[in-house]
């Protein structure tokens, strides 16, 4: 029960500038304080948070021995650590503190005044009754295990366990692929330097593969995440390569030797336009620089029939390894970067494009291929007919700022197309039209760059494409042959090359307008990863709307997850160009860095607990619990609270029949002296 007599409650009004008194008589609410019950002392402050307000609130417990504190202000979410720290210092519990919610839920959302202040007035009154019945907790921590695992091998994956590894940490990196390196690695030249992408990344992906603090794990998924920020158990699952990667020693005389004389077999690195063999080496510069066997169709694996060639090729070294299985491998880690990166639109949804229908019609992503000199083609960008195309079209915002599709705008789909239209002009001296709804240019020297681009005669119409058809005298077009048979390597097998007419509608001159091309080159949105639901489940993250992972606060925690120690970097997190990248793969690293080296992390402290003697062991809060935190204790029949895995959201409490779970200062005492605060102002 509460002891009223002994209560001592000082209570606190923030202006917030004029957030909150522009909407309400602060000096009113204030006085309203003073009559509540156990309400020692009662004040107004301009900016409660800052340094003075903080130190009126120190100084008052001291001078006016106050045992319970209530700042009406923001958001909880925003100053509670604020407040509760302050009121440690002056020797107080720091759980004796209750915040007021009266900015987001008084004053931003109330355009009466004489309504603002009861409703203050009522949200007041229930925190103060509240606040009495606070108890004491005491802090607990727990240790933090020294290493972290990244999750996603691409420039966002790489550069965090780079930062990681360089301060000292232990590393473990995870990509799914045989290699690391992601969708930069395919790229040719990188916006709006010019860089090449490969001089860029290569030295990265080297210094990843010698890193003695990086142990890296290619062709691996994590299986399940299990124990709470600091001390998480992974498990990892490893795809079998068939080679051995410590024996391997990157020759590559096994491709040579394959039974397979020629390529016949699609490339999914070059976007399905090159060939390979069973043995593989996905791009010149891969890392691990390891071939992989793919099963479906080695000869050896798939039916036991085989030369084996390849063996021979590989001599004493004896790497090849067709009996390896799928393993698992388990590691503790302390924090987690997840880094998967994006995934491309695939413009054959969109039917009037003609992707999948017409050859000649590209994605932004395979002319990155045919531009790159490690590409199919060599570097060469040619028709599927071998021929060089003169008139190449460009098609901005395909799947991005469409409400059919995504909504939002991918940030990079301009600068590459820019990139692109410079590229076509300098190796094939084609005629360029790019076809945008609005350029979008805000990075630095981005728009240096579209001028630079105009000056070298790139035609630029503003309006969307509406239609893409065969040109005249074409006639009915075959439709785009299946896979590999599609394929460059074998471009002699399509039919088909005529050019194709872009239909646009001209928003400029005001009417449509017929643009006859050899090529066309969607600019493909960014879009989430196919399995971002998986990933999100397996790491207790949330996604966006947009399927994009979010992040805990948009502003002030751009990498941070709700699940604390969780963060992420990238275009996982929403789309972005490379510095961007680069820069929140730092910014994450940091985070995690800060909680490895703290050694030891505070527990929530309004965790959940069981009364023994109420709890029947129906198991009912088992399978609730978000964060596994509830496990069965079956001798004695009762359920039982890992309280380190515990976050306090209070799921079980809510949905226990017996009433046997409670939770830390949200006991029912506390709820109904609350709502009883609330209801009798309202």
């Amino acid at each position: 029960m509460i002891d009223h007599e002994s209560l001592r409650i000082g209570v606190y009004v923030c202006h917030c500038g004029s957030n909150i008194a522009g909407a309400l008589d602060v000096e009113e609410l204030t006085r309203f304080a003073e009559g509540l019950p156990g309400v020692a002392l009662s004040r107004h402050y301009k900016y409660m948070c800052s340094d003075p307000g903080q130190e009126l609130v120190k100084r008052d417990i001291v001078e006016h021995r106050l045992n319970r504190i209530v700042v009406a202000a923001c958001s909880p979410n925003l100053h509670e650590p604020t407040f509760r720290r302050a009121a440690e210092d002056a020797g107080l519990n720091r759980f004796l503190v209750q915040m007021c919610n009266i900015r987001e839920q008084v004053a931003w959302v109330t355009e009466d005044k004489a309504d603002a202040l009861t409703k203050a007035e009522a949200h007041l009154a229930g925190a103060v009754r509240r606040v009495a019945g606070h108890e004491p907790l005491q802090r607990q921590f727990v240790r933090i295990v020294p290493r972290a695992l990244v999750v996603g091998g691409g420039i966002a994956g790489i550069q965090a366990a780079l930062t990681l590894a360089d301060a000292g940490h232990k590393v473990v990196l995870v990509e799914r692929e045989p290699s690391i390196g992601g969708h930069m690695a395919m790229f040719d030249k990188t916006f709006p330097t010019l860089d090449c992408a490969a001089c860029i990344l290569t030295p990265k992906m080297t210094s990843v593969k010698l890193h003695p603090n990086i142990k890296l794990l290619t062709y691996s998924t994590v299986e399940s995440v299990e124990g709470s920020v600091g001390n998480y158990r992974v498990k990892i699952r490893r795809k079998p390569r068939y080679i051995d990667e410590d024996l391997c020693v990157g020759c590559m005389q096994c491709i040579d030797g394959c039974v397979f004389t020629q390529a016949k077999f699609s490339n999914a690195f070059d976007q399905g336009l090159g060939l390979r063999k069973p043995v593989y080496l996905p791009f010149p510069q891969a890392v691990p620089p390891v071939p992989v066997v793919d099963p479906e169709v080695c000869l050896q694996i798939a039916r036991g029939k085989c030369k084996q060639s390849c063996v021979e090729a590989c001599g004493e070294r004896n790497a090849f390894k067709f009996d390896q299985q799928e393993e698992i491998e388990e590691y503790n880690v302390g924090a987690i970067i997840v880094a998967t990166g994006f995934k491309a639109f695939d413009p054959s949804v969109i039917e009037y494009y003609g992707y999948g229908k017409y050859p000649n019609v590209y994605t932004s992503l395979e002319v990155e291929r045919l531009l790159n000199a490690g590409g199919p083609t060599g570097g060469k960008l040619v028709l599927r007919d071998g021929s060089t195309p003169k008139r190449v079209g460009i098609v901005h915002c395909v799947g991005s700022r469409d409400a059919n599709y995504h909504p939002y705008c991918s940030r990079v789909c301009c600068m590459y197309a820019l990139k692109l239209a410079h590229l076509v002009r300098e190796k094939t001296g084609a005629e360029v039209t790019n076809c945008y709804i609005d350029i979008r240019t805000p990075g630095k020297g981005f728009e240096e760059f579209y001028n630079r681009v105009q000056n070298e005669g790139v035609q630029f119409i503003r309006g969307k494409v509406a239609d893409i058809t065969p040109a005249a005298g074409n006639g009915d077009s075959p439709h785009l042959p299946e896979r590999p048979s599609g394929c460059l390597a074998q471009m002699g097998t399509v039919p088909f090359s005529g050019g194709l007419v872009m239909q646009v509608d001209d928003t400029l001159l005001g009417s449509i307008r017929k643009v006859e091309v050899d090529m066309v080159i969607l600019a493909v949105a960014l879009e989430a990863q196919a399995d971002a639901g998986d990933v999100r489940r397996t790491f207790g993250i949330s996604c966006s709307t947009e399927g994009f992972f979010l992040e805990k606060h948009p502003k002030l925690a751009p990498v941070n997850t709700a699940n604390d120690g969780v963060m992420v970097a990238g275009a996982c997190q929403g789309a972005k160009d490379i510095p961007d990248t680069v820069a929140q793969a730092d910014a994450a690293a940091a985070k995690a860095m800060v909680l490895i080296d703290s050694g030891q992390i505070e527990l929530e402290p309004n965790t959940a607990w069981v009364d023994e003697e109420m709890c029947s062991g129906c198991k009912t809060c088992i399978s609730l619990c978000p964060y596994q935190a509830i496990t069965p204790d079956e001798e004695r029949k009762i359920a039982v609270i890992d309280q380190a895995l515990c976050k306090g959201c209070g799921t079980c409490v809510a949905a226990c029949p017996s009433g046997a779970a409670k939770q830390h200062l949200f006991g029912d005492e506390q709820v109904n002296e609350e709502l009883e605060g609330l209801m009798n102002y309202v």
